[in-house]
């Protein structure tokens, strides 16, 4: 690790113990006070430290925001692996799991299919936002004006002939997507993969993560795939509930 940015990280656990003015910052750094205010500063336009109207800094609600998203994600990748195996165990088709961040929607686990034919998916990896089943989930909770922003700076590739071709269309899949709870991708990235997905909400119901179910058409038809939607919906919901702490019903 660089000298600069051990210096600077070495800053936020000394803000965690309460507000701090310069000097203190650059005696507790051993440097000399222009390169405490440069590191301060580069924290502050990140939003990690806080500068206060009496000149001392404490940490900044970014990196509260940062912690908390953090939080989140690992606890619903540790809540809801045991349900995706299961899933898997069922169905034996390909389980998946995203969220969104950072103006992406990433896979954070993966559970094999047990068929030899295998997808290229890999936990970490973005993926194809205008078509997967899980991005449409993801962004369709957002609010009106959120996903017209997103839908109007993305990009439109035409994978296959059913993939998602401009902003317009897209906007009103995701409008169908909010209301019906679900959602598919049916040849829209590969013209021989199909998936299935529902969302996994938090406590105030906003969705916090999305799963789905793939399979190629030489394994099951679309038509057999959407067959297991009660299915999915049934195990999406159940890690609602575990994540969230609550023991609401399932809906209808």
């Amino acid at each position: 690790m660089s000298q600069t940015v051990d210096r600077a990280l070495s800053i936020l656990p000394l803000l965690a113990q309460g507000p701090a003015d310069l000097g203190q910052v650059a005696e507790r750094l051993g440097v000399h006070k222009s390169t405490a205010l440069r590191l301060l500063r580069t924290l502050h336009e990140h939003g990690l430290v806080y500068r206060q109207e009496d000149q001392r800094y404490r940490l900044g609600a970014r990196l509260f925001a940062l912690a908390q998203e953090a939080v989140e994600n690992l606890d619903v990748r540790e809540i809801a692996h045991s349900h995706l195996v299961a899933l898997n165990d069922r169905c034996g088709h390909t389980v998946h799991l995203a969220v969104y961040e950072e103006q992406e929607v990433l896979y954070i686990d993966k559970v094999e299919s047990r068929y030899p034919v295998r997808m290229y998916s890999r936990i970490g990896k973005p993926v194809a936002i205008t078509v997967a089943a899980v991005a449409k989930l993801l962004l369709a909770d957002l609010t009106e004006p959120e996903r017209r922003v997103i839908a109007e700076k993305l990009d439109y590739p035409m994978y296959t002939p059913r993939s998602t071709p401009d902003a317009a269309a897209f906007l009103k899949e995701l409008a169908v997507v909010r209301e019906q709870g679900w959602a598919t991708d049916l040849g829209g990235h590969e013209e021989s993969i199909n998936c299935i997905g529902a969302p996994i909400r938090g406590a105030d119901g906003r969705v916090v993560a999305a799963m789905s179910v793939s399979a190629p058409n030489v394994v099951v038809t679309a038509e057999e795939l959407l067959t297991l939607l009660p299915l999915v919906r049934r195990t999406a919901e159940t890690i609602s509930r575990e994540y969230s702490g609550t023991n609401r019903p399932k809906k209808a």
